[in-house]
């Protein structure tokens, strides 16, 4: 799945990962699926369709929200903001990049992973 999204195979990237998430379902490996749910998500997002990413980024928060897996729950926050974002929800996309803040924050998650969500959250500034 991760060397066809590195070549922008967007449909093969795809079908990986709804294989990777169905085994991963039927093995019960929780924390697996919930990070294939995301990176399917990941996918749909990039091949530029915001709308049908945010099933699976949904389906990833709820999961890894009952796992207590931070990391997972805030890379999926921060995905569903940029798609809320490309959507023209900026309300929507702001407030995901704050819980993804968050989360992350507490988690420790790498830098980069902090910055893209910080980015997505912005600033406050006063309008006067």
């Amino acid at each position: 799945m991760q060397a066809a999204t590195s070549a922008g195979e967007w449909w093969p990237a795809d079908i990986w990962g709804h294989r990777a998430l169905w085994h991963f379902e039927r093995a019960g490996m929780e924390l697996a699926a919930t990070r294939a749910a995301r990176l399917i998500g990941d996918v749909r997002w990039l091949a530029g369709d915001p709308a049908s990413s945010r099933r699976y980024y949904a389906e990833a928060i709820s999961e890894a929200r009952d796992l207590g897996a931070e990391r997972e729950e805030g890379l999926a926050a921060l995905g569903m903001g940029r798609a809320a974002l490309d959507l023209g929800d900026v309300t929507t996309a702001r407030r995901l990049g704050d819980i993804a803040v968050g989360l992350l924050e507490r988690c420790q998650a790498p830098a980069d992973e902090l910055a893209a969500a910080q980015e997505l959250r912005g600033e406050e500034r006063e309008v006067g």
